[in-house]
Order: structure tokens, then sequence, then C-alpha cells
């Protein structure tokens, strides 16, 4: 999927050398794919609804964290679909690759879920005080579908050197940083439930 975002980038900047304003290169973020063996047979099923965020995080733009306090997006660079939406997707997939339970899925998709698995984005930027690297933390909490009551909740957070603050080797630290985040998130409820 990188391949395809950086793909997009030079194309973006070929228009730009010809004179032509085009539209901001789009970026993708990848579902993690690589799992150890699981030890015991899927059994549950969950949703994962949206995630949660503060609206500068429930949009397209990539947000970088130039001073402690300070926020701004990068002009030059969006993400492929709203971060929730996107973060929602992706983490559905990474469950799928995991091969962890027996089923996932969105609200609506009937399934007969055992839990729902909420998520809040808390971070999800390029923080430049930071050397600059890029920030992902996600809150997750399992909410039993019979009960309506938490039966766990975890903060996850990595932390990725990106090397710039903007442009490819940036959004490749914001991806290597949620594939961490996400794998983490699928081997946490996967103990669990």
């Amino acid at each position: 999927m990188m391949a395809l975002a950086l793909a997009l980038f030079a194309g973006d900047c070929s228009g730009v050398m010809s004179g032509s304003k085009g539209p901001p290169p789009t970026y993708d973020l990848s579902a993690a794919e690589n799992f150890p063996r699981a030890t015991r047979a899927p059994r549950a099923q969950i949703i994962i609804p949206e995630a949660t965020a503060l609206s500068v995080l429930d949009s397209e733009r990539i947000i970088v964290r130039p001073a402690e306090g300070e926020i701004t997006a990068l002009a030059d660079a969006q993400w492929s679909d709203r971060l929730t939406r996107l973060v929602q997707i992706r983490t559905i997939q990474t469950f799928e690759n995991a091969r962890r339970l027996r089923a996932v899925g969105r609200p609506g998709e009937h399934i007969a879920a055992d839990y729902q698995l909420l998520l809040d984005i808390r971070a999800f930027e390029i923080s430049v005080p930071a050397g600059p690297a890029a920030e992902v933390e996600i809150s997750a909490k399992l909410v039993s579908d019979s009960s309506g009551r938490i039966t766990a909740a975890r903060v996850f957070r990595a932390l990725v050197p990106a090397g710039a603050a903007q442009g490819p080797p940036a959004i490749n630290a914001l991806d290597q940083a949620f594939g961490q985040v996400a794998t983490e998130i699928v081997l946490w409820a996967s103990k669990i439930i």
C-alpha cells in the first residue's frame, strides 16, 4: 500500500514540475500481517465501530505538532479517508490477518458479536520536538455485548523515528507506528476473549 501512496506522491510531483497544480498526494495505512501462530482455536466474534477522536484528528489531514501545544497539518498530503474510519478498517483487517477470532466486522454486518472493541485515537501525528517522530496513541476498550460492561481497557502507544517531518519518511513512520499499535491491540484482545 505504501508503494501506491509513494507512486501517487511521485505523480503529484511531476504535475507540480510541469506547472499544473493537482490534488495533494493521498496516503494509506497498512494492516499488520505477521503474527505468531495462535495457540488455541478462534472462539469469539467482535464488532469494531468507527474510532472516535477529537475533530482535529477526525479528517483526512495528516497532523504535525511543530512545538508543544501547537498543531498544524501537512499542506501537501492527505489520508485516503477520514482517519477514524481508516483506523477502524485497518484494525479489522489486522484482526482478520491474525486469524485469532471466529469473526470480526463493523456494526450492521449481521455478526452475533460477543464483544465490541471501542477505539479512541488520542494521538496520530508527526511530533517535531520528539526528533521528528511518528506518535500513535489509541485507547482500546473491550465491551461485553451481553452485559454492556467494559471487560478490559488499555492505552497503546508507539513512537517511531521519522527522519523528516513531512513527505514519505513521515508517512512511513506513521504507518509503522500504527502497525505496532494495531498488532498490540490484536494480541491483547485475543488473550482476553
